[in-house]
């Protein structure tokens, strides 16, 4: 919720946007930045790396040994994430070495890392929505039908519009 106390430098997030007070909580709190100095772009797409970045931002960037995954280059900006995500159980990568730190994030791969993050932190995680009335619910992946559920019961998540909940879909920065 935006407290008030932060002006926010972005000519593209406006005060009537729906994620005004989110972006303003972020950027207060230092989980996220402006893609330059005066643009958020809110519609861009948020990738794998950038929502471990942001937890890890969370969490105090907290020191950490590196990531076993081949497609995270030591000293690039997610490596200490990726790795502390890893560690963390947070996130496992594609099963194939792999964790595609610049792959945009699906909205149930999202759901996915938020309800690990959520377990870590020992929030309590049995807030289940029904999420069976959404037309493509066939469409979440089995690994994801929990965190979706949460996210939904959370409203962190809802749909899309045209009773769709598009899990395969992906995650803008807003």
């Amino acid at each position: 919720e935006n407290t008030g106390t932060v002006t926010l430098p972005f000519t593209d997030v406006t005060e009537d946007s729906w994620y005004n007070d989110a972006v303003a909580y972020v950027y207060e709190h230092g989980l996220m930045t402006g893609t330059d100095s005066r643009t958020f772009s809110p519609d861009t797409v948020t990738t794998r790396g950038m929502i471990v970045t942001m937890l890890y931002r969370r969490e105090n960037e907290t020191e950490v040994s590196g990531s076993s995954f081949a497609d995270v280059a030591a000293g690039s900006w997610y490596a200490d994430a990726v790795a502390w995500a890893e560690q963390n159980d947070i996130v496992n990568g594609y099963g194939s070495g792999q964790f595609g730190p610049d792959d945009p994030i699906t909205r149930e791969q999202m759901a996915s890392v938020l309800y690990r993050y959520a377990q870590l932190k020992g929030y309590d995680i049995a807030a289940e929505g029904n999420i069976s009335s959404f037309s493509d619910v066939e469409n979440v992946s089995a690994y994801a039908v929990n965190p979706m559920r949460w996210a939904a019961g959370n409203r962190l998540i809802s749909g899309i519009g045209d009773n769709m909940l598009a899990p395969g879909e992906m995650s803008t920065r807003a």
